[in-house]
């Protein structure tokens, strides 16, 4: 008669909520962030807009506000979303606002974020190119992720989900950037741009749009490939382990 013996089963090891310090200072930022932004566009005042409305769009004070309102929505949510231990105790509620987050949030945002680039013509084509490929990419991340949920395909699902993360939230470091770039390049304002501040805010428009959603992209994609190489190294540990025995 063989002897086998169980061993016993560990259950899940369920996140803290305490272990993501990273969590309420993203939070934190983006209330602020929405706090600043939000009030211009919900006084139904023209004049009050930040970003200048062209003549030949009239409708483009009431494409931007919507374009704000639905992002503000896509960052708070976002918020919630990208928490582990909310994710992991409250499925459920995760499910549903992960529904708003897609439907009331990025994809209405990204959409009209594609028209006010279109019809922003102020701040030069380098911009209002880099706003297109953005509300694009935003877009097709956020119906990736989507699909792979509905697909329950929930690797994939985390995995898109994390670049349209980092696409929502990346108006902040645009915002950042251009901070940076006006602190930098406002002493050649005489000598490199020959003191033509239009060109000036241009090139710092230009800048800080770019770097404002590329940098953050190229991160989660470093951050999701340390994650799979290290799971790849355990794995290895664990088969080399297992053959040891």
């Amino acid at each position: 008669m063989t002897l086998t013996t169980e061993r016993p089963t560990t259950p899940p090891v369920r996140p803290r909520w305490w272990r993501r310090p990273w969590v309420a200072p993203l939070a934190v930022v983006a209330i602020a962030f929405v706090a600043f932004s939000l009030p211009p566009y919900l006084s139904m005042n023209p004049a009050s807009s930040r970003v200048p409305a062209p003549d030949f769009f009239p409708p483009h004070f009431a494409v931007l506000s919507l374009h704000v309102i639905f992002g503000s929505i896509a960052m708070i949510t976002c918020c919630l979303q990208i928490w582990p231990w909310f994710r992991q105790r409250y499925p459920h509620a995760h499910r549903r606002i992960g529904r708003v987050y897609v439907f009331a949030g990025c994809l209405p945002s990204g959409v009209l974020g594609l028209i006010v680039s279109v019809t922003t013509p102020y701040f030069g084509p380098v911009t209002a190119a880099s706003g297109v490929v953005l509300a694009s990419v935003w877009v097709a991340c956020t119906l990736a992720g989507w699909r792979m949920a509905r697909q329950r395909r929930f690797v994939d699902h985390r995995r898109w989900m994390v670049r349209s993360f980092a696409l929502t939230l990346s108006i902040i470091t645009n915002r950042l950037w251009g901070v940076v770039f006006v602190i930098a390049l406002s002493p050649e304002l005489e000598t490199t741009f020959h003191g033509d501040e239009v060109l000036l805010a241009s090139t710092v428009s230009a800048l800080s749009a770019w770097l404002g959603w590329v940098l953050p992209l190229l991160f989660a994609e470093w951050w999701l490939e340390r994650g799979d190489a290290a799971k790849r190294r355990a794995r290895a540990a664990a088969a080399s382990r297992r053959q040891a025995a």
